[in-house]
């Protein structure tokens, strides 16, 4: 499987624009710049993207998790929170923190949590991140 995106940018890093596309067209020339990162501009930023890729891959992960466990869920809400530092080795991805609100019908506290805890650990999103970013998770039954 192969998804794929483009981005489009005009001008230098502080004046200049760009635009954002998804192949499913769920982003279709979005756009992105200098302000939409660093500042409170108008427009979507790749740390805001991978906050969505991340808490989608999670969420989705935690339903196969829970229901393999025998626990399907009846909603699953979760935020992702991408921190974006400054480091000696220039910007940098340092943390990333999930947060997640389960209502699971007879689920009990002990096979959520271990559900939680692998769905973090081997999400696609959080293998990409594995090795260099702290990834915390804070899960909850609703």
């Amino acid at each position: 499987m192969e998804r794929t995106a483009s981005a489009v940018w005009h001008g230098n890093l502080k004046e200049g624009k760009g635009r954002i596309s998804t192949q499913s067209g769920v982003l279709k020339d979005s756009q992105y710049s200098f302000s939409t990162r660093f500042e409170s501009g108008a427009g979507t930023n790749p740390e805001e993207l991978i906050a969505a890729a991340h808490a989608g891959c999670f969420t989705m992960a935690l339903s196969n998790q829970l229901t393999i466990a025998g626990f399907p869920p009846e909603s699953l809400e979760t935020t992702a929170a991408v921190t974006l530092d400054r480091t000696d080795e220039g910007l940098k991805i340092t943390k990333i923190h999930l947060k997640t609100v389960a209502k699971v019908p007879k689920a009990d506290h002990a096979a959520f949590a271990k559900a939680a805890q692998d769905a973090k650990d081997g999400c696609p999103i959080s293998l990409l991140f594995k090795n260099n970013t702290a990834i915390t998770l804070d899960a909850k039954l609703a």
